[in-house]
């Protein structure tokens, strides 16, 4: 049999017009490539992966045609002291082992530039999470406000001098029944061991 075969034209590009003198500098389609600049506002409480459409900013259209739009996808970038979970803010905020034994108060960063006084209870573990409404992102759309959560990291001294080090050799021998947590794995470990 035969075969038939259809293709665009190579000469015009299927458009059904031939440019007769084609300027150098865009061959004939009557576009350029060139880079501009351009300033996009960045709404709050975006997040990663977001789309922004900048509507007429894309590429030229052929021959006079209209602008397409540009389309930019948001990445954010990571902060070096929050951590962020949807509208919740994280942040882990280190306490001396005295401030966590006997309570007291704490001043913590917000994400606003701001300062926050937070109340450490008598007696806090490393790890526990104290909670801030309304201290985390804003919502991309809505009046909603996450929290922020302050995660208490109890630190252990270092360094010590002799004199610190008798005092605490002191202090543990007083409490021996002041430490819940561990008496109770001890119990565990034991009657463990003991089956």
């Amino acid at each position: 049999g035969f075969f038939t075969v259809e293709r665009t034209c190579p000469t015009c590009g299927g458009m059904g017009q031939i440019v007769k003198n084609p300027c150098k500098s865009c061959g004939g389609a009557g576009r350029v490539e060139r880079e501009r600049s351009l300033s996009v506002n960045i709404p709050a409480g975006v997040e990663t992966g977001t789309r922004i459409r900048l509507a007429g900013e894309g590429e030229a259209g052929l021959r006079g045609g209209p602008a397409g739009d540009l389309y930019i996808f948001i990445e954010v970038g990571g902060h070096p002291l929050f951590e962020r979970d949807g509208l919740n803010l994280f942040c882990r905020v280190p306490v001396s082992m005295t401030a966590a034994a006997l309570g007291g108060e704490i001043e913590v960063p917000t994400i606003d530039g701001g300062r926050s006084r937070v109340k450490v209870p008598g007696g806090s573990q490393s790890g526990k999470q104290m909670r801030l409404r309304s201290k985390g992102m804003p919502a991309l759309r809505g009046n909603a406000q996450g929290d922020m959560f302050i995660e208490l990291a109890v630190e252990t001294p270092v360094n010590l001098t002799t004199r610190q080090k008798e005092l605490l050799r002191e202090f543990e021998e007083l409490s021996e029944e002041n430490n819940p947590e561990g008496s109770s794995f001890f119990t565990k470990v034991k009657s463990f061991w003991e089956d």
